[in-house]
């Protein structure tokens, strides 16, 4: 009988501890999905702070590959892009000598399915004296590969390929992370064709001899976003479409060309200044608070006001006693705060609004 109560304690104490062993794993194994979520959303992270960083267009594309290689521990990513005419490698950290034959990977059979479904496709060898399908002149670099075709707005723009060292090595990744990443990639690419087209179509006003507004939202925000903050000064002068419709469109052009001459000449060569549009100026004071660009906008409102032109390619017929015909340009300001890192075209566009809607006769300097 003793043997028996001796028997049945200790089946209950394997059994409590059969129960606690899985309550200890279950809780091992939820720690590790909340780990891999926390991870997931650090990438996610470092994704958008690439994204918004002033880095040129191509530079962000190999950072979000730099990403995933780090963060992941994935041995080879690969992002290949179409340009329009051919398909070119945009980031990758295998050795250039490989990369004809990872742009053309469109054309491996073995990818057809995956690119017409935007279903990726995982291969992998069984043994590491094997080699992948598409790898012709190379034999030990890549154990598994797993194809993410891209798409924006439901057209194939290109692949990302992950590679792996050993067979399987891919078998237990989290492909729904993947897909977000792949989405993220899009994203990428997007913002940086919508970048490229910006930076192309920045031009050189003909009378001010100022690049145009799209520089403030390229090469322009490189400079700004060194800083955390800086002064947003915009000008209009408010009675140019009166000069051109009272003395002459010459006229106006050469107020617009002389005011310039003025802010150019005393504005320091790392602040920014750009025709914003028609009439209307910017000025981007960059890691300078606004309150210390008011005796600087002080006396450059008092130099443009004291101008006076003489009528260009037009001729007044006076009385003696009559006062000379000038052009005498008047300004109003309006100054805000860019914060780096917000809508530098909001601020902007803000500014522009009170520009347009003040009084035609307000000539001041206002802050926003």
């Amino acid at each position: 009988m003793p043997i028996i109560i001796v028997i049945l304690i200790l089946v209950i104490i394997i059994v409590l501890l059969m129960i606690y062993n899985m309550s200890i794993h279950k809780k091992i194994e939820s720690f590790k999905n909340l780990n891999e979520k926390v991870t997931n959303l650090n990438i996610l992270q470092d994704f958008m702070d690439t994204i918004s960083k002033t880095s040129s267009t191509e530079e962000k594309i190999k950072q979000i590959n730099n990403v995933i290689i780090d963060r992941y521990q994935i041995k080879y990513s690969t992002i290949v892009i179409y340009d329009g005419t051919k398909y070119i490698v945009k980031a990758s950290n295998v050795d250039e000598r490989h990369w004809d034959a990872l742009s053309n990977l469109q054309s491996e059979e073995m990818f057809q399915e995956s690119i017409q479904t935007s279903i990726p496709k995982y291969i992998t060898v069984e043994n590491e004296g094997e080699r992948l399908p598409y790898q012709k002149m190379e034999f030990a670099r890549a154990k598994c590969a797993m194809f993410f075709p891209l798409y924006i707005d439901n057209v194939y723009i290109g692949y990302w390929l992950l590679e792996g060292g050993t067979p399987h090595e891919f078998d237990n990744l989290d492909t729904t992370m993947l897909e977000v990443i792949r989405n993220n990639i899009v994203a990428t690419i997007k913002t940086v064709a919508n970048q490229k087209i910006i930076e192309n179509i920045v031009r050189d006003d003909k009378y001010s001899t100022l690049k145009t507004a799209e520089y403030l939202y390229g090469e322009g925000r490189k400079i700004i976003d060194q800083y955390t903050t800086s002064a947003v000064c915009m000008f209009r002068i408010i009675n140019l479409e009166e000069i051109n419709e009272n003395i002459s469109r010459k006229t106006g052009d050469t107020v617009i060309t002389k005011v310039c001459k003025i802010v150019k000449e005393n504005l320091s060569n790392e602040y920014i200044f750009v025709r914003y549009m028609g009439p209307k100026f910017a000025i981007i004071f960059s890691g300078i608070e606004k309150e210390a660009v008011e005796n600087f906008i002080n006396q450059i409102k008092e130099q443009i006001e004291s101008l006076e032109i003489e009528p260009v390619d037009v001729e007044f017929e006076q009385e003696d006693d009559e006062e000379e015909i000038l052009a005498k340009p008047k300004i109003n300001v309006i100054v805000s705060t860019y914060y780096k890192g917000t809508a530098l075209e909001g601020v902007l566009k803000k500014l522009e609004e009170y520009l347009d809607t003040a009084p035609k006769s307000e000539n001041k300097i206002n802050e926003l």
